[in-house]
């Protein structure tokens, strides 16, 4: 489990979804020692072929820094994360990289460091809609992702929690 909750609701929604997930994953391993980066979740569908990577944060930076820190991070995925999955990639598998930020300005942009910006509103949208989609007692979300059990309860009872 990670301690950043962006990372921990994203894992917890592609693990559910049936991709096997990396988190916090050093790569770049430096001769001197330390690494050249850390991945925060990489998840990959083995049906599908599916490869994602994404990096979580709620700074307040500029976008001049968020650009240079996002770009260094989604090349060194580019890089690093077809040998996280060694034995079960193909090889060529396009990564589709997000950023996932919590302080933007929604819609305005669209790319940040070469990869597709999602404010965390998108996220929670989807997953709301997933778990308004069938009542809790036909299928709940299982107790290893309580974000997304903690989601699920206030889906079945948003009717009550929001009373005026």
């Amino acid at each position: 489990m990670s301690t950043n909750f962006l990372e921990e609701l994203a894992a917890e929604w592609y693990e559910y979804q049936g991709y096997f997930i990396r988190c916090n994953v050093l790569v770049g391993k430096r001769s001197a020692g330390g690494h050249e980066c850390e991945l925060d979740v990489v998840a990959f569908h083995p049906q599908t072929r599916h490869l994602v990577h994404v990096e979580a944060s709620m700074d307040a930076t500029s976008w001049e820094e968020r650009e240079k820190r996002y770009k260094r991070k989604f090349e060194a995925g580019i890089k690093y994360i077809p040998e996280l999955f060694t034995g079960l990639l193909n090889g060529g598998e396009p990564i589709e990289q997000i950023a996932l930020l919590v302080f933007s300005t929604k819609g305005v942009e669209k790319m940040l460091g070469g990869g597709k910006l999602v404010h965390v509103s998108e996220l929670l949208h989807q997953i709301v809609n997933h778990f308004t989609g069938f009542r809790m007692i036909k299928k709940q979300a299982p107790e290893q992702f309580p974000v997304l059990r903690a989601i699920q309860f206030t889906t079945e009872y948003r009717r009550e929690l929001f009373k005026p």
